[in-house]
C-alpha cells in the first residue's frame, strides 16, 4: 500500500530508481511534486530532501555523497529518548544530546545524524560555500563526512541528539586548519563507505552508492 503525501494527501509512487529508494509525490499541482516520501518506518510519514554540498578549500564537503533532511520524522518529534532508539534500532550509535557548534566544522572519520528534537534553528550547512536551513523539531539531517555545518541561530531550548555509524563513534572534529589538514581529511572521507542502514530505517542510505 503506497503512503499518502503529506502536502496532497494523494499515493505515492515507486520512485524511478526503485522502491528501496522511497516513494514519490506524482501529483504535478502539488507543491511536493517530485519529493521523495520515506515509507520504511512504521508509523512513520516523514519527507525527504536532498541536497549536495559543493566542495571548498577549508570545508571539503563530500565528494559524492548528498546531505538528507528528513522532516516530519516522528520519532525525532517524540523527545530525545526516542531519537536515541530511533537510530540505535538501525546500527546509529554514540548518541548525545546537545546544540550544535555555532563555528564551521565538519567530521572526516564518521558520517553523523543529527536529529532534532526541541525548538527551531537556522543550521548553515556545507561550510562558507553552503548555504542556510531552517530546521525545527521532528527534522532529521543525516551528514556524510565531510560536510560543514553550524548553528547559525536558534530559539531558546534547541537541542539535537546526534548519532554515528557502527564502528564511527571516535570521530574528529575538524576546522579545516590549513592545506595539509584538509588534504589528509580529504583521503579519509572519500575512503568512508555508506554505513549499511539509514539512522531513521531502510537498508542503505537514499542515494548514498
Amino acid at each position: 500500500m503506497p503512503p499518502l503525501c503529506a502536502s496532497c494527501g494523494q499515493p505515492a509512487s515507486e520512485a524511478l530508481a526503485g522502491p528501496e529508494h522511497g516513494w514519490e509525490c506524482r501529483n504535478e499541482a502539488c507543491p511536493e511534486f517530485g519529493q521523495s516520501i520515506d515509507a520504511n518506518e512504521p508509523g512513520e510519514r516523514a519527507r525527504l530532501e536532498t541536497w549536495r554540498a559543493p566542495p571548498g578549500d577549508r570545508i571539503p564537503n563530500h565528494p559524492s555523497f548528498d546531505v538528507l533532511i528528513y522532516r516530519r520524522v516522528e520519532a525525532a518529534a517524540a523527545g530525545a529518548d526516542a531519537a536515541r532508539r530511533l537510530f540505535a534500532d538501525h546500527g546509529w550509535g554514540g548518541s548525545w544530546v546537545d546544540g550544535i557548534f555555532g563555528f564551521h566544522h565538519f567530521h572526516s572519520t564518521s558520517h553523523e545524524a543529527l536529529a532534532v528534537v526541541a525548538g527551531r534553528a537556522t543550521v548553515e550547512l556545507g561550510g562558507p560555500q553552503g548555504r542556510a536551513f531552517d530546521v525545527a523539531e521532528g527534522d532529521v539531517l543525516v551528514l556524510p563526512a565531510g560536510t560543514g555545518h553550524r548553528r547559525a541561530s536558534s530559539a531558546p531550548g534547541f537541542t539535537v541528539v546526534g548519532a554515528y555509524p557502527a564502528g564511527q563513534e571516535d570521530y574528529d572534529l575538524l576546522r579545516g586548519d590549513g592545506p595539509a589538514e584538509v588534504a589528509a581529511a580529504r583521503e579519509r572521507i572519500a575512503a568512508l563507505g555508506a554505513p549499511p542502514h539509514d539512522p531513521i530505517g531502510g537498508d542503505g542510505v537514499a542515494g548514498w552508492r
